[in-house]
């Protein structure tokens, strides 16, 4: 199986097309080499792929068919990633977290009204 078609299977990656533009862009290597997308992987490779700037490490244990649910992925897949990544990883949500909440974007129309009226009634003052 393709290299590109493998990440999206076990769910590295939403889109198969996602995948390919990772490897094209050097971000993964298969045995500690850089990996084309058309570079097919086997039974016991060790995968290395650079993502939102962390190196995720796993080793292939099956090949899927196809693209699976996230509770099947441990079956056709062994991480080996470095727990200080996923630390590094957990630090940096919890960071962007403190500045703006999940889902909280620039004020809409409504929004700035009803804090222009609030800042007018300080004008009084």
């Amino acid at each position: 199986m393709r290299i590109d078609k493998f990440l999206w299977c076990v769910r590295y990656f939403k889109t198969r097309s996602l995948a390919t533009e990772v490897v094209k862009k050097n971000r993964v290597w298969v045995n500690e080499e850089l990996a084309k997308p058309s570079k097919d992987v086997l039974v016991g490779d060790c995968i290395k792929l650079r993502k939102n700037q962390i190196f995720y490490e796993f080793e292939v244990l099956k090949i899927p068919s196809s693209r699976m649910g996230a509770k099947l992925v441990g079956l056709h897949i062994k991480d080996l990633t470095d727990k200080k990544q996923l630390e590094e990883l957990k630090i940096r949500q919890t960071d962007q977290n403190y500045y703006r909440q999940k889902g909280e974007g620039r004020p809409t129309k409504k929004d700035r009204r009803e804090l222009d009226d609030f800042m007018a009634d300080f004008d009084d003052f």
